[in-house]
Parts: C-alpha cells; structure tokens; sequence
C-alpha cells in the first residue's frame, strides 16, 4: 500500500519490461542519483571521499563484473583481482607510452587488455567447471602476480616495481580534489552499472542465466556454450579491468602489484556472496559491507570509550567480519539484496498480510 500503484495501467510491452515499471521506484530512484550527484559532493569531506565512496564505488564496479560470471552464468572466478591488475597496468602503459592519450580511452582500453585476458583464460570454462574451473582462474591470479613482477616493461622499466600516475584530465578538465575524483567515478559506475542491468535484462543475460541453471538443457534448446560462457567472461573482465584502472589511477595513485594480490580476488568474491549472486543492486549492498564495515568496526569502541591497543582492534575486527559473514551465510544465503526484495515487498502490499 505504500507503493499505491492503482491507476498505473501499463497500454505496451515496453512499458510493462521497463527497468523501473513503478513510478514509485523511478522517483527513489532519481532522488537517490540527486543525491549522490548533488547532496554528497556537498555536504562530504575529504576523508570520506577518499576512504569511504571512491573505494565503494570503485569495488562495486568491480563486483557487478564479477557478479555477471558467476551470478549469472555460474562460472566460478577466483582470479579477478589479475583482470584488474591487467586492466590498471595496461591503462598506465597506455598513459606512459602514448603521448597525448586521453584518460577515458586509456581506462577503456585497459578494460580491453583485460577482456582478451579473460577470455583466454576463460577458454577452460568449455570444457570443466566447478572447482577445476576455480584452480584454472586462480591460475590468472598466479600468473600475473609473476608477470608484473619479472617484467620491467610491464612497470616501464620502475628500479621499485612500483608505479604512479600523473594528473587526471578528461575533455580539458582536471580531477585534482578528492571530489571531483568521486564524480569522476560515480559517473562511470552509474553509465556501467545501466548498461549492465539492461545487458542481463536481454536476450544475452538470459543465455547466461539459462548456462547458469543448467547448461546441458540450455545447449538442447539452441544457446551455444561457447558463445555463452566466453561472452560473460568477456563483459566480466572489460567491467573489472576498468575498476582495475580507477583503483589504481584515481583512488592510489601509486601502486605495486601486491595491491592486486589473491586477496583482492577473495574479497571481490565475498562481496558478490554477501551482497546477492545474481544481482546488480546485490554488487552495491556487498561492496558497502565490506567498505563500510571495518570502519565501523574501529569506531565502536572509541564511542564506547574502550582503550584497546592497534593490533588487538584489527585482530577483533578480522574476528567480527569473519563472524558477520558466517551468520549472513546461514540466515540469508541469497545475500543482502534478497532482504532488500523481501522488504520492499512487503511494503507493496502492506497492510495486508499475503
């Protein structure tokens, strides 16, 4: 009842398939884009920006990517923190080698060096799955760590093995203050994050879907295996080498290949599981836990005035995150955004109680 969606009569197709068919979720919907794009870079510091909603945005675009390989084509990855190490370094050589090479066509294009990553690596998903398929991508990880470190040229020959970018500048305008870099990212994020609901929305997402369930039936009712499961890995890893490139390029700076080690990989994963498989708002919820949740974790005890020392509080915080997704397992294995549609239902048909 809250929704009150008498008198909204749907005369077409296209509207009964819109993305938002209830006005109620198109105006939420606008609001909420107002206020990130308005209200935030407003009323937000510095600090936040940098510690809490660039990394946020960043790792959420890094989740809907790997959400579209294994939430919706089941193909199990453990390498994605390589497509976006591939995706960040191919952007810096991109940046160092070719003078004069703007930033939104070296970011697309180390999205495209992953892409064709992926795909090669992706190659074994034709032939097993599961758990082998998992060790053959944990192998990109592996492979990559050794690649960035003993190739200098990977590096542009760096004596550190480390890299730094310059000053970001698009269409003549400079991202300098922590600001300008969160709207520099909450616009990609917002252009990806469309094109990839609209993407699972179609006919592609839907093959994916159906290898997801079932691949032996899917290959009976005409979808090709090959063209399926290759494409997935080919949108997956475009979408992580672009997070991989803002990780490094807007929210480092600087980096080394051990700031897209295996852990990366593991957490990346965790946030599609708690978040929601199979579910771009499920790629938000999961990256917000992860982000804001260690933070939360090193205030409480300062607001309860408990003096405990710096390694007893990250000894406790990995305890308690360990803790929080074990129970988020059991009592909701569908993560964060099947709580979400179950409320929101709820409130479609409140105050009745079915």
């Amino acid at each position: 009842m809250f929704y009150r969606e008498n008198g909204q009569f749907k005369s077409s197709y296209g509207a009964d398939l819109a993305l938002f068919p209830v006005a109620q979720d198109r105006w939420a919907m606008l609001a909420f884009l107002l206020v990130a794009f308005v209200a935030v870079p407003s009323l937000g510091s510095d600090y936040f920006f940098r510690a809490v909603a660039i990394p946020f945005l960043i790792l959420a675009l890094a989740a809907i990517g790997l959400n579209i390989l294994v939430g919706y084509c089941g193909q199990i990855s453990l390498g994605t923190g390589a497509f976006m190490a591939v995706g960040a370094y191919a952007a810096y050589n991109l940046q160092a080698r070719i003078e004069g090479m703007p930033l939104l066509l070296s970011l697309l294009g180390g999205g495209l060096c992953a892409t064709v990553f992926g795909v090669l690596f992706g190659i074994p998903s034709l032939r097993i799955r599961g758990l082998y398929l998992a060790v053959a991508t944990l192998a990109a990880q592996f492979f990559v760590d050794w690649f960035t470190n003993r190739m200098k040229w990977v590096t542009n020959d760096s004596s550190s093995g480390s890299v730094s970018v310059g000053a970001l500048e698009m269409f003549g305008y400079r991202f300098d203050s922590p600001v300008q870099k969160y709207l520099l990212c909450l616009t990609i994020v917002a252009v990806f994050a469309l094109l990839a609901k609209n993407l699972v929305r179609g006919a592609v997402g839907r093959e994916w879907m159906a290898m997801r369930d079932m691949d032996v039936a899917a290959s009976v009712i005409g979808i090709r295996p090959v063209y399926a499961k290759l494409s997935a890995f080919a949108v997956s890893s475009f979408i992580v080498g672009v997070a991989g490139a803002l990780w490094g390029f807007v929210h480092l700076g600087a980096w080394e290949p051990a700031a897209f080690g295996i852990d990366k990989s593991f957490q990346l994963l965790f946030m599609i599981i708690i978040g929601g498989l199979g579910s771009i708002a499920g790629s938000f919820f999961g990256a917000a836990f992860i982000v804001l949740l260690p933070l939360l974790l090193n205030y409480v005890p300062h607001w309860l005035g408990l003096n405990i020392s710096t390694a007893t509080a990250s000894q406790l915080e990995h305890m308690i995150f360990g803790a929080l997704i074990v129970f988020f397992l059991i009592v909701e294995p569908h993560g964060l955004a099947r709580l979400w549609s179950t409320a929101r239902q709820k409130l479609r048909l409140w105050p009745f109680p079915h």
